[in-house]
C-alpha cells in the first residue's frame, strides 16, 4: 500500500504514510523533515486506512498542526468523553469504510474505548452507516476520492459495487 499511495501523497501533498512503532500520529513538516507524516499504529493496515481518513477530513489549516489539532482522550473515556469522540469520528470512519472496500478489506466501526464507561454504540454505528451511504450517493471529498481510485486500481476492486448495509 505504501508503494501505491506514497508517490501520489508526496507529489501532490508533500505528505507520506509511515508505519510507526507507537500510536498513530500526524506530524506536519518541519525543518528536520520536509514532508508531513501520517503515522499509523504498529504497521497495522487498517490503522493506515483510518489515519488516511482523518487526513482527508482535516482542512488545510489543520494539516499544519500536530495531530491535526484534534482533542483525543485515550481508551478509558467516560460517557461524555465517548460522545465527543464519536461526534468527530463519524466522517473519518465512513471514509475509512470506503478505503477498506477499495482494498478488499473488512471494515468494523471502532468505538476505541474497551476499558471505558459502557455506552450504547448503536447510534454511532448507524451514524457511520448513514454517512458512508451519503458518500456513496453524493461522492467523497476530493482527496478521499482520489485515494479510493488509487486503491481500487491497485487492489482490482470496483467502487461501483460498494454497498453499506
Amino acid at each position: 500500500m505504501l508503494a501505491v499511495l506514497n508517490p501520489w501523497l508526496v507529489e501532490q501533498w508533500q505528505t507520506c504514510l509511515v508505519a510507526a512503532v507507537n500510536e498513530p500520529y500526524y506530524a506536519p513538516a518541519d525543518d528536520a523533515n520536509g514532508l508531513h507524516q501520517i503515522q499509523f499504529a504498529h504497521g497495522y493496515f487498517n490503522s493506515a486506512l483510518h489515519e488516511l481518513a482523518h487526513w482527508c477530513v482535516a482542512g488545510e489549516q489543520r494539516r499544519l498542526l500536530p495531530d491535526f489539532g484534534y482533542w483525543y482522550a485515550p481508551d478509558g473515556r467516560d460517557a461524555a468523553q465517548q460522545a465527543a469522540f464519536e461526534k468527530v469520528e463519524v466522517k473519518p470512519q465512513a471514509i475509512e469504510w470506503h478505503f477498506a472496500k477499495a482494498c478488499g478489506r473488512h471494515f468494523r466501526v471502532s468505538v476505541d474505548n474497551l476499558s471505558g464507561e459502557p455506552t450504547d454504540s448503536r447510534p454511532f454505528q448507524e451514524g457511520v452507516r448513514v454517512q458512508a451511504n451519503q458518500y456513496l450517493r453524493d461522492g467523497l471529498p476530493a482527496r478521499a476520492n482520489a485515494l479510493v481510485v488509487l486503491m481500487c486500481q491497485a487492489y482490482g476492486t470496483d467502487r461501483h459495487k460498494f454497498r453499506f448495509q
